[in-house]
């Protein structure tokens, strides 16, 4: 039985971590950290857990089921609801908010900073440019993404890396003085468990599990179980690393505390601290390589998006009239900025995550009931209900009040534990659960 040997492991290691971090992974530890303060240990194993331990999971979940991609996984509930989720999915960590994200980290981080008081009509220009470079490459596929991938990432990489160094070699400040903030303050491990949500890389892996999947086929594995465990030991490689990286950042946030405000994003916070470390030269050479990994980054979403839908839809449209389609809709949404990307994709990723995260516990438990199509669509069914719940709590104030929907999530806050933290899902997917198993079993004793 064939495995593969330390080297290959480490270079499919390398191709999922390339994948699943970009520049976009940064600002959301950076703003923990800031916003955790003394806290941030609480908040970063939560975070670690979402941020890492469910992508892990979710590409494990993949190599283990022989699926054949996402569409076929979330098929074994039903057809219908494969189809809506799959499209759900995709379009969120494509056109509806990790791309246009793309876009506006690199101007939060690279061009805000070197244009004080820049107008929206800064935003929407360099949006444009960088959407316009975006559809260039995503329309010629070609050796632009692998010399990006072996020459700008590593660029990048080592500059955080010396940032990160001199950030911990002269602390601003001590991370025990930096006051928590917020709901840290008071449930920094469940803040943080829900803050890993906005990296979308739980979401990702089930999108992108099945190029790890490939690409160690590719590489003459091809046993069900040598696969799973090659693409589990790459996971770990992979999840290792950005814990690292995730953990480290977060202290540079909270430590930036003692000589910088808490600021408005996690963008905005990397730009103040490269800037206080290395001036200006600092603050270019971030920019530069921010803009370049996330234009990397959009690249490989539009492409991937792009080739799923033709997939998905095979006498729809063709390969570029839905790249074209992504990038424009990228571009409007890319023009509400930073900080409304964030507030508008929380709803959908607190919609989202309760489903990827019990599809991906199915998947991975499956064989304790023959992966019986009953016990997912109950189970799923009640996670549903509860993360639409939790989709409602998330909306912004104004639209939650225009709705009338303050007195339903507090009579719900009351009833169902764990709501108010985020969390409304965990009961009724257990109940599912269950439900879905009784009636399994009683399936079974009709049938003996």
């Amino acid at each position: 039985m064939k495995t593969l040997k330390l080297r290959q492991v480490l270079l499919v290691a390398s191709m999922l971590f390339g994948m699943f971090f970009g520049a976009g992974n940064l600002i959301f530890p950076a703003s923990m950290g800031q916003l955790a303060g003394g806290n941030l240990w609480q908040a970063s194993a939560g975070f670690l857990i979402t941020g890492v331990g469910l992508p892990l999971l979710g590409v494990a979940a993949l190599g283990i089921s022989r699926a054949e991609g996402l569409l076929e996984l979330s098929s074994r509930v039903s057809r219908g609801y494969g189809l809506f989720f799959t499209c759900l999915l995709y379009l969120t960590i494509g056109p509806f908010f990790a791309i246009p994200r793309c876009a506006t980290v690199s101007y939060t981080v690279g061009v805000q900073p070197l244009v004080p008081g820049a107008q929206p009509w800064v935003l929407a220009v360099f949006s444009l440019a960088f959407f316009g470079a975006v559809l260039f490459f995503s329309l010629r596929p070609g050796q632009i993404l692998t010399w990006i991938g072996k020459v700008l990432n590593p660029l990048f990489l080592c500059f955080l890396a010396a940032l990160l160094v001199r950030a911990l070699i002269s602390p601003m400040g001590a991370v025990s003085a930096a006051e928590p903030a917020g709901s840290y303050a008071t449930a920094a491990f469940a803040t943080g468990l829900l803050e890993g949500y906005n990296t979308m890389d739980a979401l990702a892996s089930l999108a992108f599990g099945i190029i790890v999947v490939n690409t160690i086929r590719s590489l003459g594995v091809s046993e069900p179980g040598a696969v799973a465990r090659s693409t589990v030991g790459a996971g770990v490689f992979s999840s290792l690393l950005m814990a690292l990286i995730y953990l480290l950042v977060t202290v540079a946030g909270a430590q930036s505390r003692g000589l910088l405000p808490i600021a408005p994003n996690g963008g905005e916070a990397l730009a103040q601290i490269a800037r206080h470390y290395f001036g200006g030269a600092g603050a270019v050479i971030l920019a530069v390589t921010v803009t370049v990994a996330c234009l990397k980054t959009a690249v490989g979403l539009i492409t991937s998006c792009g080739e799923t839908f033709v997939k998905l839809f095979p006498g729809g449209p063709s390969y570029r009239v839905w790249a074209v389609g992504f990038c424009v809709l990228s571009f409007l949404i890319a023009n509400l900025g930073l900080d409304a990307i964030i507030a508008y994709s929380l709803p959908v990723l607190m919609f989202l995550y309760p489903l990827s995260i019990v599809l991906i516990l199915l998947t991975l438990a499956g064989g304790l009931f023959g992966h019986d199509p009953v016990v997912l669509r109950w189970t799923i069914g009640f996670t549903a209900v509860a993360a639409l719940v939790d989709f409602a709590r998330a909306l912004p104030e104004a639209t939650r009040a225009a709705l009338r929907l303050d007195g339903f999530l507090a009579a719900v806050d009351g009833a169902l534990p764990l709501a108010a933290q985020g969390f409304g899902w965990v009961i009724p997917a257990a109940l599912g659960l269950v439900i879905g198993l009784a009636l399994r079993a009683a399936a079974a004793r009709k049938t003996a």
